[in-house]
Formats: C-alpha cells, sequence, structure tokens
C-alpha cells in the first residue's frame, strides 16, 4: 500500500490537470478547489511516508560500509529499446525533500488563489512543475530523471513570460536558457556513464556498483557536477537567478528557490558524488574557491540593492554556497550540513518570497526606498518577513542554525587550508547578512508611513495559514534536528562509503 502511495506522489498533480483541462476556465473557483485539494493531499501523503521511512530507518553502524537501502522501490521496464525502468525509491533524503516540495507547492497553490489571467493554465503548471521536481527526487533511473529534470525548465519560463512581472520575457529567456545548458552537460556525461560503466544500465544503484575509468571520471565528473550546479547558482553560473526571480510571480519564486534550486544540488551529492568519487576528491577543492563569491561577495551586492527580489536572490546565491561548501567537505558531518541546509532554505525562501509577494500585492513595488512605515498597517505580514531575516540570519532556534553550523563543523574536519579559509569568511559574512537583513527591514517596514498606504491591509486567514505553517517548519527542524539528521545520515553513509573508499 505504501508503495501505491509513493508512486501516487508525482501521479496525482498529473490526474489533476488531466481532470482539470475538462472543466472551463469561467469555472475558476471549482478549479482552486481542486487543485488545493491536490496539493493538500499531496502533502499528507508525503507526511505520512516520510514518518514510514523514519520508523523504518536506523543509524548505520559502519557508516564506511552501509549499502544504500531504499523503501516503497519500484523496477518496472520503460523504455526497453534503451534498457531504461521506470525505478524509484525512497530513503531518509529525497523523502525530506519530497516533503520540503510538498509544502512549498500547497503554500504557493495558496498565495496564488487570486492570481490576474488565466487560472486554469497556471495553476495546471504549478501541477506539472510538481511533477516534474517530484520525479527529480524519486528517481533511481537516469533517464527518468533527465526526463523529469528537464520539464521544470519549460513549466518555468511559460510561468514567468506569461504570469511575471517587468521584464518578464528577459527574465524567463535568460533561465530557461541557462538551465538548459546546464543541461546539456548532465546529458553529455549521461551518455558516458552508461558506455563506460560497462552495467548496460542506467541504474544508478547498478553503475553505482562499477568502478569507473578515472581518465573519464576526470572529465566528466566536472562536467555533471557544473551541468548540476546551474541550476543551485553556483558562481560563475548565478547570473539567471537574480532576473528570473524578479520577473517571476510568488507561486514561481517560491518554487524556484525553495525546490528547483535544491535539486541541483541534491543532482551534485546523489549523481555526481556517489557514481564518480576519485574525480569527486581531485575537483572539489577546487570548487571551494568558487564560493568565495557565494559566499562572501553575494552578501555585498544584496546590500547595495533596493528591490526586495533581487536581495532574497541574492541572499539565496550566498546560502547556497554553503551547501556547495558542505559537500567539498567530502566528511560526514560536512554533507549531513549540506543536505540539512538544502531542506533549511527551501522553507526560508519560501517563507521569503512569500512575504514579499503578499507585500507587493498590496503596495504595488518591490523597492524599498518607497516603503515605510508598512508594519503598522500589515503587523502580520511584517512579523513574517522579520522571522524570515533572522532565520536566514542562522539565528539559534531556527533551522539555518543548525544546518549552517553543521556545515561549519564539517568544513573544519577537512584538512584543506583553502577550506578552513571559506569557511572563516562564510563565518564573517554573517556580519553582513545581517546589514541588509536588518537594513531592509527597517526601511521598508519603520518610519514615516506615505500616505498612498494609508489603506493597505494585513494578511487575510489563508496568507496567515501559509506564513504560520512555513514558520513552524523551520522552528521545528531547528528545535528538534534530531530525527532529521537521523534520515540523513542513511542516505549519506553509502555516498560517503563510495568517497571514503575510493582510491584504495
Amino acid at each position: 500500500m505504501n508503495t501505491i502511495l509513493f508512486n501516487s506522489i508525482w501521479v496525482l498533480p498529473l490526474l489533476t490537470v488531466l481532470a482539470c483541462a475538462l472543466i472551463p476556465a469561467s469555472y475558476s473557483k471549482t478549479l482552486r478547489t481542486i487543485h488545493v485539494a491536490s496539493a493538500t493531499l499531496v502533502l499528507g501523503i508525503v507526511c505520512y511516508l516520510t514518518y514510514s521511512v523514519y520508523a523504518l530507518s536506523g543509524t548505520p553502524s559502519d557508516p564506511a560500509a552501509a549499502p544504500l537501502v531504499l523503501r516503497f522501490f519500484t523496477d518496472i521496464p520503460w523504455l526497453t529499446v534503451f534498457n531504461a525502468h521506470y525505478i524509484v525509491g525512497a530513503d531518509g533524503l529525497n523523502m525530506l525533500l519530497l516533503a520540503l516540495t510538498a509544502f512549498i507547492v500547497w503554500a504557493g497553490v495558496l498565495v496564488s488563489l487570486h492570481i490576474k489571467g488565466n487560472q486554469k493554465i497556471f495553476f495546471a503548471l504549478i501541477q506539472l512543475l510538481a511533477t516534474s521536481v517530484y520525479g527529480v527526487y524519486m528517481s533511481f533511473d537516469l533517464v527518468l530523471f533527465f526526463v523529469f529534470y528537464e520539464m521544470e525548465a519549460l513549466c518555468m519560463y511559460l510561468m514567468i513570460a506569461c504570469y511575471g512581472s517587468g521584464k518578464r520575457d528577459y527574465g524567463g529567456k535568460k533561465l530557461t536558457l541557462t538551465l538548459a545548458f546546464g543541461s546539456s552537460m548532465i546529458l553529455a556525461t549521461l551518455f558516458g556513464l552508461f558506455f563506460e560503466s560497462g552495467a548496460n544500465s542506467w541504474n544508478l544503484i547498478e553503475i553505482a556498483k562499477t568502478t569507473l575509468p578515472m581518465d573519464f571520471q576526470m572529465w566528466a565528473f566536472p562536467l555533471m557536477f557544473m551541468g548540476f550546479a546551474v541550476s543551485s547558482s553556483l558562481f560563475p553560473f548565478h547570473f539567471w537567478s537574480p532576473d528570473g526571480h524578479s520577473a517571476a510571480p510568488t507561486a514561481v519564486s517560491m518554487l524556484a528557490a525553495g525546490v528547483m534550486m535544491k535539486m541541483g544540488a541534491y543532482g551534485c551529492l546523489r549523481v555526481a558524488m556517489f557514481l564518480m568519487p576519485e574525480a569527486a576528491k581531485i575537483w572539489l577543492p577546487y570548487v571551494v574557491a568558487l564560493l568565495i563569491f557565494n559566499v562572501v561577495l553575494g552578501p555585498f551586492i544584496a546590500i547595495r540593492h533596493k528591490d526586495l527580489k533581487y536581495i532574497t536572490a541574492y541572499s539565496s546565491i550566498s546560502h547556497l554556497g554553503l551547501i556547495f561548501l558542505g559537500l567539498a567537505a567530502l566528511t560526514p558531518i560536512g554533507l549531513r550540513g549540506a543536505s540539512l541546509q538544502m531542506i533549511s532554505h527551501g522553507f526560508l525562501t519560501g517563507l521569503f518570497f512569500a512575504t514579499i509577494g503578499m507585500i507587493y500585492e498590496r503596495t504595488h513595488t518591490r523597492d524599498i526606498t518607497e516603503m515605510g512605515g508598512i508594519m503598522r498597517k500589515m503587523p502580520f505580514l511584517g512579523v513574517g518577513f522579520v522571522l524570515a531575516g533572522f532565520a536566514g540570519l542562522g539565528l539559534p532556534g531556527f533551522s539555518g542554525f543548525i544546518a549552517e553550523s553543521t556545515i561549519f563543523i564539517g568544513a573544519f574536519q577537512q584538512d584543506s587550508t583553502l577550506t578552513r579559509i571559506v569557511t572563516i569568511l562564510a563565518i564573517l559574512s554573517i556580519t553582513t547578512t545581517a546589514v541588509y537583513i536588518l537594513q531592509t527591514a527597517n526601511r521598508m517596514l519603520h518610519g514615516a508611513l506615505p500616505q498612498k498606504y494609508e489603506n493597505l491591509t494585513d494578511g487575510t486567514f489563508r496568507e496567515k495559514l501559509v506564513i504560520v505553517v512555513l514558520v513552524a517548519c523551520l522552528l521545528f527542524i531547528g528545535v528538534c534536528p534530531g530525527w532529521i539528521s537521523e534520515l540523513l545520515d542513511q542516505s549519506i553513509a553509502p555516498i560517503f562509503a563510495k568517497i571514503s573508499s575510493a582510491g584504495l
């Protein structure tokens, strides 16, 4: 039964789209109700299955020799001409990312109930985007993985170009073309993996049992790693993110920053590092040098901007850099911290972009210099934004504190001098983060209230519900991180086992 429920995670959003295709666009209330019900149902299923995986999991007794254990495993022949199978399964890491996705999709649907334009198409695109992301996290066949991975780029472009604001066509094209460039690098290495492994299979688990030739790994690993890193805005492929987020509607920004950008980091860890650990040991120290931009210069650029979405986008680039710092540490604690940061940052950016969208709906501007004193009229939304800022600072009690502290500890365990220097710079950059967050909150929430904002209203019930749920998730992870660490450890152990044995 649980296996059926697991497979329904990506099927239900797709069935929702097909069912709503039969309903005329004029029945907007009915369409909204169906999409909210669908997102809520998937969220319930994912939460139940996440608890089930946790109940079945245990801490590996020997992390250096732990096997990959998948729950709800399904293997069905699919494209037999390519020897591709429909292979899905669950472990702690992908189950937590599925839970993150389900929460963000649910929140994105709720905040978009009154979006302007053709709501039927908009919600269909959200569900298709959800299908894509769910499929990526569930897949253990590389062809299936890539098909789902490619779906999201088209959905993102259509949603930004048709429902965005500002330079939406430019932002949508820039995002799509950059992601397509990254995907082309991934595709090239996938063919190489199939032929060089000798496994005659696209099965990630089977390929992992082979030892790939070192001359192949030396060119394939950096190509695949950077291909995935494009989605996660690793320097120098970060440039699509600010313009894409700025032009995107609220739900798309939440989904892009909250879950889509984690797909890249997930691919780096689950595919590139797991299958090519020898090359990972050689190349990842060089990746650390790139992080100087992400974790140090990113916050300084955020200080210069006045647009709320640009500020949050550069904040995301900085926080995503910490994920790569944890990956580059190549220690169990570093990998755990990187995985925790994926979850934490997903909820954080979801909350940030949700509150920004709610404020924009009322003020019709994202320029903080045109705001001031709006906390008096929107106290709940203002508090939500401030709490998101506190979480972004990594204050104790929030998930960011646990995730970032774990990354820093794991990075310091690495003997590399460069890694330790970048880690120190990352810790010091928290001060810069405090500057742009406090500056932004002070300019927009306090001071004299412009007369044009005298009639502003606070959040509605559904908006308050979204904020409360996302804040609760950040606090829950920050206060009770033990169970998440246990779930992640059983997923990280097989990857670390491959890395630790590489070159022996």
